[in-house]
């Protein structure tokens, strides 16, 4: 395929005009316009491009991109690493943030909620369109540890669990990566269990006093399944030989 029509057709599927983000969102790096391999993962890391220069890869498709507001702008050091291997192997660099965080199918939260067997309802923001955190329920309630197992049996990841309170979870929210502080949304929405990828100081305070269960269970494994999920769909849908690579992380 050629680059211009990958990029367009991602455009077409994830509309990332539709979001302000604190980094671009498409591509980042261009490489060589036809692209027959492409390697997929969480973020852009140095062992990731390594990853796709010994596979040969035309393209690595991620969530966690380059070029995010307020980072310092000279390319330099780590930086200018990274970018040096991608031009000398004239490997493509796709970046999608929030627009795939988003996404009702293939975007994390979407892809988090299956693999849990969550059922989601609405966005935790009805007012926002763009909310990147979602309210919905458990199709069985369970108690605190009994949702802990299940999420360290699906995500391979014991989580930090807060227990605030007796109650059961039927009703809760969720946010992967970095999302801490949708907590006091959810708590004020009467939600019994707040689910993100990490954990502030301050987070347990909140769920403490505010009678909300809390779970964080790594923003790396919250965000692993939707890049997976994308570059599935790719596959799928255009022929493309595509690779999912998970460079461990346990932050």
């Amino acid at each position: 395929m050629q680059r211009k029509k990958l990029v367009n057709q991602l455009t077409e599927l994830l509309k990332p005009f539709q979001i302000s983000d604190f980094c671009p969102n498409g591509l980042q790096v261009e490489g060589k316009s036809e692209i027959k391999k492409i390697i997929t993962g969480v973020t852009a890391s140095q062992a990731l491009i390594d990853v796709a220069i010994e596979k040969q890869a035309d393209a690595i498709l991620v969530h966690h991109g380059y070029f995010w507001k307020g980072e310092d702008q000279p390319i330099t050091g780590m930086k200018k690493r990274r970018i040096q291997s991608l031009l000398a192997h004239d490997i493509n660099l796709l970046a999608y943030h929030l627009p795939l965080d988003v996404h009702p199918e293939l975007g994390n939260n979407a892809q988090l909620g299956q693999l849990l067997d969550l059922i989601v309802e609405r966005p935790l923001e009805p007012w926002n369109k763009s909310s990147v955190a979602v309210k919905g329920k458990l199709k069985t309630p369970m108690t605190t540890d009994e949702f802990a197992q299940l999420i360290e049996n699906k995500l391979d990841r014991a989580p930090l669990m807060n227990q605030a309170g007796e109650h059961k979870i039927e009703t809760i929210a969720w946010c992967t990566g970095g999302g801490q502080s949708f907590i006091d949304l959810a708590a004020s929405q009467g939600i019994d269990a707040y689910l993100t990828g990490e954990a502030s100081e301050q987070t347990i305070h909140s769920s403490n006093e505010q009678g909300i269960h809390f779970f964080a269970a790594g923003h790396h494994a919250t965000e692993r399944y939707g890049v997976k999920a994308l570059g599935e769909y790719l596959a799928d849908k255009y022929d493309l030989d595509v690779e999912f690579v998970d460079i461990n992380n346990p932050v």
